[in-house]
């Protein structure tokens, strides 16, 4: 496997990374869903991805469990998350510094982790420059919640 720096924080992530967007939490199974993690590990990749929208934060609660029995591995692993489409009420969606801080919290607890690798903002919201998406994000950084910041 190829790996790449991710900007300036010196991670190096593989050339390919593994998501679980369509599949985990509602297509496959927990045991499934283990042996396709194992399979792109075994292979090289580091870099697992997930999001708080991924079948309404399922995913991230399957990912967080094998994780969890993964104790050994996982250290070595990088588990991002993405903030944006978190409910359908007003202070769900969008990148308000309160649903960015609640989705923070959220994904920490579904992924069963004290800090995000990256957490970064799944699409541009018209209502927030970008001036306060990094406003918000370093603060996530400054409370050790997560290590890199950024905007998709």
């Amino acid at each position: 496997m190829e790996y790449r720096r991710l900007g300036k924080s010196g991670l190096q992530v593989s050339a390919l990374s593994f998501g679980s967007w369509v599949t985990f939490g509602s297509q496959v199974g927990d045991d499934t869903a283990e042996k396709c993690m194992k399979l792109a590990y075994d292979n090289g990749v580091n870099f697992f991805d997930n999001a708080e929208a991924y079948a309404s934060g399922k995913s991230e609660i399957v990912m967080g469990n094998i994780l969890k029995k993964w104790d050994g591995i996982a250290a070595h692993l990088l588990f991002p998350s993405k903030v944006y489409w978190g409910g359908k009420l007003p202070n769900q969606i969008g990148l308000s510094r309160k649903h960015v801080t609640e989705a923070c919290h959220a994904a920490l607890k579904r992924l069963q982790v004290d800090y995000l690798d990256l957490y970064y903002c799944h699409r541009p919201d018209k209502k927030y420059t970008n001036g306060r998406n990094r406003s918000n994000n370093e603060r996530f950084n400054s409370a050790r919640k997560n290590i890199v910041l950024g905007d998709k």
